[in-house]
């Protein structure tokens, strides 16, 4: 099956509404990696870096906030 034809018959779930619950995920996940580099960038002092990560992670989280909240409002939940 190609991922640009599913129409939401065979999982349930329409594409727009999967694709919304993928990115706050994506989000998620990639606020925890960040976690690990930015304990790597500090444990090697260079802080430059770390805030750099820092910044990604933040706005990861502000991404996973965004899409929730547009998630919830599409699924019925206030």
């Amino acid at each position: 099956m190609s991922s640009g034809t599913e129409t939401g018959e065979v999982t349930g779930t329409q594409d727009k509404d999967y694709n919304l619950i993928w990115y706050v995920e994506a989000c998620l996940s990639n606020a925890l990696r960040l976690d690990s580099y930015i304990q790597d960038a500090e444990r090697a002092k260079d802080t430059e870096v770390a805030d750099l990560f820092r910044k990604a992670q933040a706005d990861s989280r502000k991404g996973a906030e965004l899409g929730k909240d547009l998630l919830r409002a599409r699924l019925g939940g206030g």
